[in-house]
């Protein structure tokens, strides 16, 4: 299994909240549910008291294999995504930053 998450690192621009969320549950979430060869999504935000910061939201994609992520990357899905995105960006103050993870293996 491989993750790819996303790390939105900024904030929300003030009285914008709701109207983020929303369109990430109404328009976002239905793209990337729709990415071809995905085992599981989730959509999380997040809080790190040790970094004094919090997240407002935090994607995790999984997949089989990389095969099959960079298939996923390379899809008319992704597209969408791309597309799509640009109108959560429009009310977030920050960067997007990508993570591909994979499991550790035992020397």
């Amino acid at each position: 299994m491989i993750t790819r998450i996303g790390l939105f690192d900024g904030t929300i621009r003030p009285g914008r909240e709701a109207a983020f969320y929303a369109y990430v549950w109404e328009t976002m979430l239905p793209v990337w549910q729709a990415f071809p060869g995905l085992r599981e999504l989730d959509v999380l935000t997040g809080d790190s008291p040790e970094l004094g910061k919090a997240y407002p939201l935090v994607t995790s994609f999984r997949f089989d294999d990389r095969a099959a992520l960079e298939a996923a990357l390379a899809s008319p899905e992704r597209q969408t995504s791309l597309e799509k995105t640009r109108g959560l960006l429009e009310m977030f103050d920050g960067r997007v930053m990508h993570q591909v993870l994979a499991p550790l293996s035992r020397p």
